[in-house]
């Protein structure tokens, strides 16, 4: 666990997500949540002597940190577009019927998924007093529709949740990619010059991470339209391709590579209408 500015603590020993936590005198304000039920009631002890947790931030509805929020009774803070996602999501979850290379995959069926569905919503910006702090949630699509920042205003910390990820591609069957290349402009313009990024798959990230995130958003697009409709055997060049900007250990290859043509084949389905 790392503390950052203000008290503000980072986890990374669990599978799938960074996990965060905003201390103030009026309990804790955590950011996602372990994948595993165990996981996180250990991580809630780990948070004992720093304060009660009163409220949790889902910064979008990949099953990664989406399903550990079955385990927590306490309030959910989304952005609307996730909770109409998830919404309809069905009580039941099996990792393996629909893999896209997340560590849910790996999952046996699990029920009570309706139990993760966020209480809270809101459009473009929700601002939250927590104690002496103000917490400031931001709709800023680009991984999924609904995807969000908790912004620290006063410690000049920001979760960025998968908007940049450094060690692995992102699932991409959800993207907005124009609007991805939009937040990512934001996190490099002055607004956000003395922020530290926090980033929900590789913890602290620089902004040489957000120029080559961009980069290699920009990419997607392009050579889903050079594919031409090819089918299968495109979409496995396309990912190969873009696997080149990243340096995968052999062990973690296959399920990336699965990540990359699983998401690649669902943003082409929908770019195609």
């Amino acid at each position: 666990m790392r503390k950052y500015r203000s008290g503000i603590l980072v986890q990374s020993q669990y599978p799938g997500v960074i996990l965060g936590a905003v201390p103030s005198n009026d309990g804790l304000l955590l950011v996602d949540m372990p994948l595993k039920p165990e996981d996180g009631r250990d991580w809630i002890g780990q948070l004992a002597s720093t304060g009660r947790p009163k409220f949790l931030a889902l910064m979008d509805h990949h099953p990664d940190r989406a399903l550990g929020m079955r385990a927590v009774d306490l309030p959910i803070v989304a952005q609307e577009a996730t909770l109409q996602t998830m919404r309809v999501w069905p009580d039941a979850f099996k990792g393996s019927a629909k893999p896209i290379g997340a560590e849910a995959d790996s999952l046996k069926r699990i029920t009570g998924v309706h139990r993760a569905v966020p209480s809270i919503s809101f459009a473009h910006e929700l601002k939250l007093h927590l104690g002496e702090r103000e917490v400031l949630f931001l709709h800023r699509p680009g991984p999924t529709a609904g995807s969000m920042w908790v912004v620290l205003p006063e410690a000049k910390v920001v979760f960025i949740g998968d908007t940049v990820t450094v060690s692995e591609p992102p699932y991409l069957g959800e993207a907005e990619i124009e609007a991805w290349i939009e937040s990512l402009g934001e996190l490099r313009s002055q607004a956000f010059d003395s922020f530290i990024l926090l980033s929900g798959r590789d913890g602290r990230v620089d902004r040489a991470a957000v120029i080559s995130m961009a980069r290699f958003v920009r990419k997607i697009p392009v050579r889903l339209q050079r594919m031409k409709n090819k089918g299968e055997p495109s979409i496995a060049s396309v990912a190969k391709g873009l696997l080149k900007d990243y340096k995968i250990p052999t062990a973690r290859r296959d399920l990336v590579l699965l990540r990359l043509q699983a998401g690649l084949r669902k943003l082409h389905s929908r770019r195609l209408g």
